[in-house]
C-alpha cells in the first residue's frame, strides 16, 4: 500500500480521503473489534536518535558517572564493571562527543596543528615533532592542511575549532590575513604562528627561523668558494621568510662589495616540480650565476633536478645550497649543502611552547630558533 503524502503545513484544505477502517483499527478501535483485521500504521522513519550516557547507564543498572568515568579512562572504575560499561557501549554504538565533554568541564584535550604545505618534507618531520611531543603530555593532534589556500585555510580552522582544541600551532598559508584568521579564531585560544609572520597577530605566540642570518651564512660560503654571481631561487617575495632569506643573502653580497643583480631573483611556489621547471630563467643572454641560495631544500632538489636536465652538474657545474635540512637532503646525488633547522625537533619546541600557555598560563611570546651551515657537496669546491 502506497504511503499518502501528509498534508503541508499551514494548508487550508482537509484531506480528501477518510482513514480507512483498519486505520481506525490500529488506532483506537472498540472494545470487540477485529483486531486481527488491523496492521499497524507505517512508522514515518525520522533521524536516528542518538545513544546517550543515560542509555548506556540504565541498561546495565550503573550510574551516569559510573559510564562517564569509564569514558574517561578513569583507574577509579572496577574492571568487571569497566568491561560490562564497555560491551554495552559497543553494543549500543555508543559516540563519544568530546566536544560536549569539553565545553562540559571547560578542558580539552586535543591541539590543532595547521599545516600550510604537507607535501613538504619539512612540514611532515614537523607535525611528527609536535604529535610526539604533545603525545607526551596526553594530548592528541588534530591535524589540518590548507594547501596555501587561505580560503582553505578559514574553512579547516572554523572545522577544528568546532572541537574545542586547548591550542593552535598554525603555519599561515600565503596570503593569510590576521584580521579574517581572529574571526575564526577563539578569543580564548592559545595561538602559536610558526614559520611566518603575520601583521595584526601581537597577540599569538610566534616561533621562527633565523631566516637572515641563515641566508647570510649560505651567502658567504659561496663567497669563500669565489662565487661573485650568486642567485637567490625560488619562494614568494611576499612571504616573511623568503623576504627575510633574501635580505640575509643581499646583506652578505654587499658586504663583498657584490651587485645583486634584479635578474637572479627568482620566484616559484616552493615545491620541487616547480622549481625544476623555471630553472631556464637563471640563463638568459647575459653572463649567468654560478650559484644560487635556494629558499628551501625542496627547491634545491628541484633546482638540481632542472641543472641535470640542462647538463649541468650540481656541485661542479653550478653550486647549490638549500635551507631546512630534511632528511632527503644528506643522502641525495650530490649531497645537499643546506641550513640545519631541525624541523623535528622543531615541533616539538612549538608543541612546548603551546602547551605553555595552555598548562601554565605563559604569555605568548616570539621565538627565533637559531640555524647552522652544514656543507656538503652540492657547494662544490674553491674556485679560486
Amino acid at each position: 500500500m502506497s504511503q499518502k503524502r501528509p498534508p503541508r503545513a499551514g494548508s487550508k484544505r482537509a484531506p480528501a480521503a477518510a482513514p480507512s477502517k483498519t486505520a481506525k483499527a490500529g488506532a483506537g478501535a472498540a472494545p470487540g473489534a477485529k483486531a486481527g483485521k488491523a496492521k499497524p500504521a507505517a512508522r514515518a522513519r525520522g533521524p536516528q536518535r542518538v545513544v546517550t550516557v543515560t542509555d548506556i547507564a540504565n541498561a546495565i543498572g550503573v550510574s551516569r558517572a559510573t559510564v562517564s568515568l569509564v569514558l574517561r579512562g578513569s583507574p577509579l572504575v572496577p574492571a568487571d564493571t569497566r568491561a560490562r560499561v564497555e560491551a554495552e557501549l559497543k553494543r549500543q554504538r555508543y559516540v563519544y562527543n568530546r566536544g560536549a565533554a569539553n565545553l562540559r568541564r571547560r578542558t580539552s584535550s586535543s591541539v590543532a596543528l595547521v599545516i600550510n604545505d604537507l607535501a613538504n618534507p619539512f612540514f611532515a618531520e614537523f607535525a611528527a615533532g609536535v604529535d610526539e611531543a604533545l603525545g607526551e603530555k596526553g594530548y592528541v593532534t588534530l591535524l589540518g592542511s590548507t594547501g596555501e589556500s587561505p580560503e582553505r585555510q578559514q574553512a579547516v580552522l572554523a572545522s577544528l575549532m568546532e572541537h574545542t582544541p586547548a591550542g593552535v600551532i598554525l603555519s599561515p598559508a600565503e596570503g593569510s590575513d590576521a584580521a579574517q584568521l581572529h574571526k575564526v579564531l577563539d578569543a580564548r585560544a592559545n595561538v602559536l604562528l610558526f614559520n611566518r609572520e603575520l601583521a595584526g597577530a601581537d597577540d599569538w605566540g610566534f616561533l621562527g627561523l633565523d631566516n637572515q642570518h641563515g641566508a647570510q651564512l649560505a651567502t658567504e660560503h659561496l663567497i669563500a668558494l669565489g662565487h661573485r654571481r650568486i642567485a637567490f631561487y625560488g619562494g614568494h617575495a611576499d612571504s616573511s621568510s623568503c623576504r627575510q632569506r633574501r635580505a640575509g643573502h643581499a646583506q652578505a653580497m654587499k658586504r663583498a662589495g657584490l651587485p645583486v643583480d634584479p635578474a637572479w631573483l627568482i620566484e616559484s611556489a616552493p615545491n620541487r616540480l616547480e622549481a625544476a621547471a623555471r630553472t631556464g630563467e637563471l640563463f638568459g643572454d647575459q653572463a649567468p650565476p654560478t650559484a644560487a641560495v635556494c629558499y628551501n631544500d625542496t627547491v634545491a632538489l628541484g633546482l638540481m633536478l632542472g641543472l641535470l636536465a640542462r647538463g649541468i652538474q650540481p656541485g661542479k657545474g653550478f653550486a647549490v645550497t638549500g635551507f631546512d635540512d630534511i632528511p632527503e637532503a644528506a643522502v641525495t646525488t650530490p649531497p645537499l649543502t643546506t641550513l640545519a633547522a631541525n624541523p623535528r625537533e622543531r615541533g616539538r619546541q612549538a608543541a612546548q611552547l603551546v602547551l605553555a600557555q595552555i598548562d601554565e598560563g605563559a604569555v605568548p611570546r616570539r621565538t627565533i630558533a637559531p640555524v647552522t651551515l652544514s656543507v656538503r657537496e652540492s657547494s662544490g669546491v674553491t674556485l679560486k
